[in-house]
């Protein structure tokens, strides 16, 4: 079972140097992962902070950055933040995400499965 998926961010962080930082390593959540992030004061005061505290705890490499804060996750672009947050749904829910899509010959729509990530 794969644990572990390689990303690359649309727009990537710079650091003080100036570099920019756009592929990382994402690790499955664990319930425990979810668990702390609920409870943690932050959240408490604020709903909105539990993805950053989440993909802060599952996000394990971005690029050659030390360690992946809070900090550094809420100070991402919101292009970041959004893919981030969709690979996390992607690889983490039970479900299959569903998107519509439409021909682009006779432009009927359908409905299509995106294929997980492997």
């Amino acid at each position: 079972m794969q644990t572990t998926f390689a990303f690359t961010l649309p727009r990537g962080v710079h650091d003080t140097d100036g570099e920019v930082h756009r592929n990382g390593v994402m690790r499955l959540a664990t319930a425990l992962d979810e668990i702390e992030a609920v409870q943690d004061p932050r959240v408490q005061a604020n709903e909105a902070y539990l993805p950053v505290l989440l993909l802060s705890r599952v996000v394990t490499q971005l690029g050659t950055l030390g360690s992946v804060t809070p900090e550094l996750i809420a100070g991402l672009y919101v292009i970041d933040l959004t893919y981030l947050e969709d690979l996390y749904q992607r690889i983490n829910s039970p479900e299959p995400v569903v998107v519509t899509a439409v021909c682009p010959q006779c432009t009927a729509q359908f409905q299509l499965q995106v294929a997980p990530l492997e």
